[in-house]
């Protein structure tokens, strides 16, 4: 048998031939996530840089009752819903520095929560593929190394010769999951990597804007709904 997609599916039985298209929706499946979650968070990090400059210019100056009532649209990204959020929060809060500043805290953190897990979907999909495919190729080798023995036994004949051929086919579906498994776990690893920088950004730039708050809370300033 030589290896060519065309001549290992005509050897293949009709379980490794489910084992491999079973691996193929799975490859197929990671992929999508992959490229979905790519650009995802290309634009949502290009968001929140463009929010960052101009929402930073404005609460540079101190002022949070035009930095609450600052409309910068809707493409923010993460960060921005996030800074969003709190300053909701800011505007519709009594006058009240304690209340105020734990309004704004609590506003931060389900934000923040809220984008983490947002950025994280799809991941679970991959980790799932990542740990399973070689199972799955396992399984396919398993049973073709079965059938490979039973052939021997029904044929009455033995040796290495006899069965090699049946294992040669169904070690292929181990080879198959492996090659669906390893893109999947790199693409995890680097994915759930971006995603907790992200996350470290988020909490930095909370405690700032909170830090901001009580300042301006603290310095004696007003704010109206």
């Amino acid at each position: 048998m030589q290896f060519t997609l065309l001549d290992i599916w005509h050897h293949t039985g009709l379980f490794a031939r489910m084992i491999i298209f079973t691996l193929a929706i799975m490859s197929v499946a990671s992929l999508v996530v992959m490229a979905e979650r790519m650009i995802v968070f290309r634009k949502t990090r290009s968001d929140s840089r463009n929010f960052a400059a101009k929402m930073g210019a404005i609460l540079a100056k101190g002022d949070l009752t035009t930095a609450a009532n600052t409309n910068l649209g809707k493409d923010v990204g993460h960060l921005g819903r996030v800074i969003n959020s709190g300053l909701t929060a800011y505007r519709i809060t009594p006058g009240n520095k304690d209340l105020a500043v734990e309004s704004v805290a609590r506003a931060l953190e389900r934000q923040a929560q809220r984008e983490v897990q947002s950025l994280k979907r799809g991941l679970g999909l991959l980790a799932t593929v990542g740990s399973t495919a070689p199972f799955v190729g396992l399984l396919g080798t398993t049973m073709g190394i079965v059938n490979a023995f039973q052939l021997m036994a029904a044929a009455g004949s033995g040796g290495l010769a006899t069965i090699s051929a049946g294992i040669s086919e169904a070690l292929i579906t181990t080879a198959f999951g492996l090659l669906v498994a390893i893109p999947a776990v790199m693409a995890y690893n680097f994915l759930q990597g971006w995603v907790d920088a992200r996350s470290v950004d988020i909490s930095e730039s909370s405690n700032e804007f909170l830090d901001v708050v009580a300042r301006h809370v603290g310095g004696g300033s007003s704010h109206t709904a």
